[in-house]
């Protein structure tokens, strides 16, 4: 019942008459029928004009239904490599049963009459553009108003649509244009230049030297699927990241967290960054003084560190373009972590077919990294194909991603996280903690598979040659005197943790 009054309340939104919308309002719909004459009347006589307005306008663009069957015919003709004239689009009017409504073939001689200088059909072009992009707006702003009075109305699906119908008004209407080689050719000198001297990082470093030699840090514009199993690893491997590029390399980033709380988010930062047992951190086991002396020391860093957190359940994929762009703009982030993909909603229009779904909400995630020139880290879940293939290690593939093959389209890198002992093959290794990060894609890189640990305790992952057995020791040593100080919780408030 709730999809069919969904499914009449959009048919209602695409046949808001304009007009009578404008005397509800007691204002004229945006409209400049002259230039529509004027641009008709260009592409019947001057074949020079038509590939600009075919690159720029759809017939919505026409406010007058008789010159949008006209232009709706001019199109068919020009997909036919049929040439435009009078005596052609006549024709392809009377196929269509349409050329006695826009008044015959004196209409269009009429139109050919009225014609400017065909130097300014680029100027009649951008002014019928405009009412368009306005009377879009409009329409849009009708329907948003309709949904806000309506008590009956879901207000977070009011607001998914709200977002979604001004984007759509305005993206559908502007085009970038193409940039020559040269200023392109330009800007990655520049940035070629900016990065001498440097660790020959040029994206977001992970933090992990093998996997940064693959990919040279997670690059502008990517978008990075990881992919896991529940339970294997995938979140903690992301805060990883994440912390490494925040703490050690004080970048902004940001996690848009659909599962977890941001309290369970801090507790999993504070058990890897401290090195105390995730029981202890949870509670489960009371702490020593040593491990409040342990805490207060490696918790400074972590406290100060840019790390922004979005624990929205459910969020919808318009919501997030918002704040995302929201905290570049405002906090400079560079980098965001999305856990995970799966949980987000899509366009309203599409619910009920979740393969559609996912696939607007991967593009989507690509589109804005793409727009804000930042990578993103989508976490992903996989199907049961990569435990049930009866192979030696049942190491995941690319079409294990569940839910939708665009997602694996749309990723510029793959990674998956394979533990062995975590899906049940823990025989099958001596080393329990082995873990191997999968390079399943790289779009601009090789791939490959690179061994690595996953101190589970800890919750995190450690180059296969690199040990932290000692590590949080050996800072506690080096840097923190013992001073015999028996610690408590109330003691973090004076270090900037309250």
């Amino acid at each position: 019942m709730a999809e069919q009054k969904k499914s009449t309340r959009t048919k209602a939104a695409k046949s808001v008459n304009l007009d009578t919308l404008g005397l509800e309002m007691g204002n004229k719909p945006p409209q400049a029928l002259d230039f529509e004459e004027a641009v008709l009347g260009a592409l019947l006589i001057e074949p020079s004009c038509v590939d600009e307005a075919m690159e720029e306008l759809t017939p919505g663009c026409f406010y007058d239904p008789k010159h949008r069957m006209i232009y709706e015919a001019m199109v068919s003709l020009v997909n036919e490599h049929v040439a435009l004239d009078l005596l052609t689009v006549s024709q392809k009017l009377q196929s269509q049963k349409n050329l006695e409504a826009v008044g015959g073939s004196l209409a269009l001689a009429s139109l050919s009459q009225k014609i400017g200088a065909a130097a300014h059909v680029e100027y009649y072009i951008k002014i019928l553009k405009q009412k368009c992009i306005q009377r879009d707006l409009i329409t849009a702003a009708y329907d948003i108003l309709k949904g806000a009075y309506d008590d009956s109305e879901n207000v977070d699906d009011l607001i998914d649509m709200s977002q979604s119908k001004v984007f759509a008004a305005i993206q559908n209407n502007v085009k970038k244009d193409v940039q020559d080689v040269g200023s392109v050719l330009k800007t990655a000198l520049d940035e070629l230049e900016e990065l001498q001297g440097q660790s020959g990082i040029s994206g977001v470093p992970s933090g992990y030297a093998v996997l940064d030699k693959y990919t040279l840090g997670w690059q502008k514009s990517n978008l990075i699927i990881l992919g896991a199993r529940p339970s294997v690893g995938k979140t903690a491997f992301a805060l990883n990241v994440l912390r490494n590029a925040a703490v050690d390399n004080n970048m902004p980033v940001a996690i848009f967290s659909l599962e977890m709380s941001a309290i369970e988010l801090v507790k999993r930062l504070m058990t890897s960054e401290s090195g105390l047992e995730a029981d202890k951190i949870k509670g489960g086991v009371k702490l020593v003084p040593q491990d409040w002396d342990q805490l207060e020391y490696s918790l400074k860093a972590l406290a100060k560190a840019p790390i922004y957190i979005d624990d929205t359940p459910g969020i919808s994929i318009m919501e997030f373009r918002t704040k995302a762009k929201r905290l570049v703009k405002s906090k400079g982030v560079r980098f965001i972590v999305v856990d995970y993909l799966q949980l987000m909603q899509g366009p309203p229009e599409l619910r009920g077919m979740r393969e559609q779904e996912v696939a607007a909400i991967s593009r989507m995630l690509k589109g804005t990294a793409k727009e804000l020139e930042i990578p993103i880290m989508a976490l992903s879940q996989l199907s049961r194909n990569s435990v049930q293939r009866g192979n030696s290690n049942n190491r995941p593939m690319l079409s294990d991603l569940r839910e939708s093959g665009s997602i694996e389209q749309d990723a510029d890198i793959v990674l998956f996280v394979h533990r062995p002992d975590a899906i049940g093959l823990g025989d099958t290794v001596e080393d329990k903690e082995y873990t191997e990060i999968i390079i399943a894609k790289n779009r601009n890189g090789q791939i490959d598979t690179i061994p690595m640990k996953f101190k589970g305790s800890q919750l995190r992952f450690v180059d296969a040659s690199e040990s932290v057995a000692n590590t949080f020791e050996s800072r506690m040593n080096s840097d923190v005197p013992d001073s015999g100080y028996v610690g408590s919780a109330n003691d973090f408030s004076d270090n900037g943790f309250s």
